[in-house]
């Protein structure tokens, strides 16, 4: 039988452990008993150290036994994908070259999740340098089936709970797409909202970390905790306000519009009649929005823009063992090496005229509703999947979760995406809980 802290979301949790009805260590001992069960099969972990991850736990145990005031994270287990930088653990980025990497801090979002009363479960298998090449992670609903990339360790951790909460990161659709394939919530927030400083960098102004959950809250509870500026990267900004409150609130019901953009022959028939049959269900209007044919042009703009980061972050490292590199991986460093400082240029213009046009398509909206994949996932033999449907709201730095509303023709998972205008996480994160709600019904 499985222990029912399993099945309870991240912030029941947090509340029963500061409130002492729940141990860190019982809490954890959980979890860790569920990876030791599934995880030699599904292989969402690439890395754990059971004795440190309970010592770290009965630490926060013995700090409210002293009467210290618990913290908002009070001893949650949160798994990290393996591109952000752990002091006490291995970052290898899923990859040869990097086998035995130790950095020597803790990126910033984990500083944050260890002084929020968070404790790492472990670190998560990421695709090969947060790319294309596969890991080794099984699809929790079918070992058949991919679950997705780049961060397929952390969906499929969440979504076998053997994990609460993950950290995952996103530069084109490593985010919205495995959470759609797994089954979770996965929420990217908006371009800033979460400091980059100790996180693989492939995309300077195109790389987001975000979160996996199994809920809308407790996707912000993580997002609460860990956001805000950082002086080392510049992009980052403070948030005034949480993202936990609005779902604390009996506020208006979310003003919807939906969009099936430039790119959707490429969804499967199943995908879309599962995403009309949603949108018909919904007891609130939800407005018709075209997108023409000039924003295709994100898929080769964003493309762009990654293959030159990667050349620029990844191309020394790859130069010294390209032996040891996959072909895919030494070819997006070879297509970004080959592009001109005024093809890049040119990108920039391209992506700074689509966000404008965009943010003032849908700032009227709480919530745009298009798809997060082209379908349920494909067989693990075809690779990770089509990221298209997350590039455009990628590319402008958009907030957009997936949220686990309808299947495909298999009956395994397939996401619906909810995007908003930048900066507008919290009236999304409203609209998206109360589409959680909704569809229930």
């Amino acid at each position: 039988m499985d222990d029912p802290i399993l099945d309870q979301s991240a912030c029941s949790l947090v509340d029963r452990m500061r409130r002492g009805e729940l141990s860190a260590v019982g809490t954890m001992r959980g979890f860790l008993d569920r990876i030791a069960t599934l995880d030699p099969k599904l292989r969402a972990f690439a890395y754990l150290d059971p004795d440190a991850v309970l010592a770290a736990a009965e630490r926060v145990d013995q700090t409210r036994a002293a009467g210290v005031t618990p913290r908002p994270l009070h001893g949650l287990p949160v798994a990290i994908k393996d591109i952000i930088d752990t002091a006490d653990m291995p970052t290898e980025f899923g990859a040869e070259i990097f086998a035995g990497r130790r950095p020597d801090r803790d990126a910033v979002v984990v500083h944050r999740l260890r002084a929020a009363g968070g404790v790492i479960i472990g670190k998560t298998v990421t695709s090969q340098y947060a790319l294309f090449v596969p890991g080794p992670t099984q699809n929790p609903h079918d070992a058949a089936h991919t679950p997705g990339g780049s961060s397929s360790g952390s969906a499929a951790a969440v979504a076998a709970k053997l994990a609460p909460v993950a950290l995952g990161t996103q530069t084109n659709g490593s985010i919205i797409r495995p959470a759609s394939y797994c089954g979770v919530v996965g929420f990217k927030p908006y371009l800033g909202t979460l400091p980059r400083t100790g996180v693989l960098r492939q995309a300077t102004l195109i790389d987001h970390p975000g979160v996996m959950a199994r809920s809308v809250s407790d996707a912000a509870l993580i997002v609460d905790a860990i956001a805000g500026e950082d002086p080392y990267d510049s992009l980052s900004r403070n948030t005034t306000a949480s993202m936990l409150d609005p779902l604390r609130e009996d506020g208006p019901v979310p003003r919807l519009a939906y969009t099936l953009g430039p790119f959707e022959a490429r969804a499967e028939p199943a995908t879309h009649e599962a995403f009309a049959a949603l949108v018909a269900k919904l007891s609130v209007r939800v407005d018709a929005i075209e997108l023409g044919p000039e924003f295709a042009t994100a898929e080769a703009t964003l493309r762009d823009l990654m293959c030159a980061g990667v050349a620029e972050s990844l191309g020394p490292d790859i130069d010294s063992a390209s032996a040891k590199v996959p072909e895919l991986v030494v070819q997006l460093v070879r297509a970004g090496r080959a592009l001109s400082g005024a093809d890049v240029m040119a990108a920039w213009t391209r992506c700074d005229r689509l966000r404008a046009s965009l943010t003032e398509r849908v700032s009227d909206y709480d919530a745009y509703l298009t798809f997060a994949a082209s379908g349920q996932a494909p067989l693990a033999s075809e690779g990770t999947g089509d990221p298209i449907f997350a590039t455009l709201w990628t590319l402008i730095g958009a907030p957009a979760y997936s949220l686990p509303l309808i299947t495909g023709a298999k009956d395994l998972p397939v996401g619906v995406q909810a995007v908003a205008a930048p900066g507008r996480d919290r009236e999304l994160t409203r609209a998206a809980a109360w589409l959680m709600r909704a569809a229930a019904q």
